[in-house]
């Protein structure tokens, strides 16, 4: 077996597997993904592997014409946005996009990372997600690059990201129904646990403060940015007396559960309750009534991923965070505030 990697002047494989008290197929193994080395093994000569600095050369791996996603689900519209943004630079460098889901954790089972590293992509995109150091460290020690977009927590500095003006977003929804007169106004965002769900539920807070407004419990939920979850909170937020006139929902699907729920309860939209989105997916503008959004640039993301991907440079670069601008988009769904 021939050396393939990068010392650095450090060490080489054969010294790798030396220390690790294994063979050197064993360490070939681990760095190819092999599911035949038992995961205490896996562990030491991972470790090794970091510790030592070693990085295998981009141009010493074979590597498949494609970019894998990796999704913790596949079930929202916001996904095909994102592949077709892929897939458009995909095809511009002859290359295929490939699609795998890890599980509707936000931090990805392992149990996806072998078939990647056998197809050996030319990148690795991942979605909504927080990347665990082992994932990192065998991605990088294949000479595979990644880029996280919109990542579930903060990014470690050496992981390039994607994401966009969650704050801003956050802002620009609520001041617009505090422009409109509403003094209730209610957030449905997403998960506790995602910095984007965080991001926008503080844009709404500052909105409300700089308005003069009160927030509070009765009038935060967090959801999961699908239907359900809108409606839901929705139905909650909605019953009795001391309702809010408005809501934000932290994704066009959870206003969607919204317009449902007001629908149940007997208020029209906007006459009796204003509605906004977040991400102005292409069926916002289908809803009834058409759906006042933030644009979330999903689609430029997914290219702005794809691109970072494929620089000739990518595996070696110094990672970067590039956070792209939302804005609001007015439809029929929100209206100044009736007075009784």
């Amino acid at each position: 077996m021939h050396d393939e990697g990068e010392t650095s002047g450090r060490i080489t494989l054969a010294a790798v597997a030396k220390e690790a008290g294994v063979s050197m197929p064993t360490v070939s193994k681990v760095l190819n993904g092999r599911s035949d080395v038992s995961r205490t093994t896996r562990a030491k000569v991972e470790r090794l592997l970091d510790v030592h600095g070693y990085r295998r050369r981009a141009q010493s791996v074979s590597r498949s014409p494609l970019i894998e996603i990796v999704f913790h689900e596949l079930e929202s519209v916001w996904a095909m946005e994102l592949i077709r943004g892929v897939e458009g630079v995909a095809k511009e460098n002859r290359a295929t996009v490939a699609l795998t889901e890890s599980g509707t954790r936000h931090t990805p089972a392992p149990e996806w990372l072998p078939g990647v590293l056998q197809r050996r992509p030319l990148g690795v995109v991942l979605v909504f997600s927080a990347l665990p150091e082992d994932i990192k460290r065998q991605l990088r020690a294949a000479a595979i690059p990644l880029v996280v977009i919109d990542p579930a927590g903060d990014p470690a500095p050496d992981v390039p990201s994607v994401g966009s003006a969650n704050w801003a977003g956050g802002l620009a929804a609520t001041r617009h129904l505090t422009d409109l007169g509403h003094e209730r106004v209610a957030i449905i965002t997403g998960p506790e646990d995602m910095l984007c769900s965080l991001a926008r539920l503080d844009g709404y807070r500052s909105a409300m403060t700089m308005a003069g407004l009160e927030t509070g419990p009765r009038l935060t939920r967090f959801g999961d940015f699908h239907v359900q979850s809108g409606f839901e909170h929705a139905m909650d937020l909605l019953n009795g007396t001391d309702r809010p006139t408005a809501i934000f929902a932290g994704s066009d699907l959870q206003a969607l559960g919204v317009l449902e729920a007001a629908r149940i309860r007997g208020l029209r939209v906007p006459e009796d309750l204003s509605v906004v989105g977040y991400d102005d997916v292409p069926l916002a503008q289908w809803s009834s009534p058409p759906l006042t959004t933030v644009h979330q640039p999903l689609r430029r993301m997914a290219e702005e991923a794809a691109r970072m991907l494929l620089r000739p440079d990518a595996p070696g670069t110094a990672a970067q965070r590039i956070e792209l601008a939302t804005h609001l988009v007015v439809r029929q769904s929100t209206a100044r505030l009736r007075k009784a």
